[in-house]
């Protein structure tokens, strides 16, 4: 898992430089990355729709496997965003949140 986070650091440090050189401010930086997640979710459940048929106009337009790339991309997207609002400790903040997120829903370990 080490690695994926190389990655999405290399990602945040890219955009994050990208955004800076025109201008953007760290916190528009962030709310603009907040929105980016919005989006790859609006496309994972347009996925969705299409994977079950339920919009008349389209059918069948898309496949679970389509579903499973845009959740992906939501995942991807909003790990970069964690990465760019907390560069020096987004995987120990991750893991952290999901040690107190999951304990509600887990049995205690050990």
């Amino acid at each position: 898992m080490h690695d994926a986070w190389k990655t999405i650091a290399a990602l945040a440090d890219t955009f994050a430089t990208r955004d800076a050189g025109r201008g953007v401010s760290p916190e528009e930086q962030w709310t603009l990355q907040v929105l980016k997640i919005g989006e790859e979710f609006g496309e994972a459940a347009q996925a969705v729709m299409g994977a079950r048929g339920t919009n008349p106009r389209k059918g069948t337009s898309h496949s679970w496997e389509d579903v499973h790339d845009e959740v992906a991309d939501t995942i991807i997207t909003a790990m970069v965003t964690l990465a760019r609002m907390r560069p020096d400790d987004a995987p120990a903040y991750f893991a952290r949140q999901l040690a107190l997120k999951s304990e509600r829903f887990l049995p205690p370990t050990g």
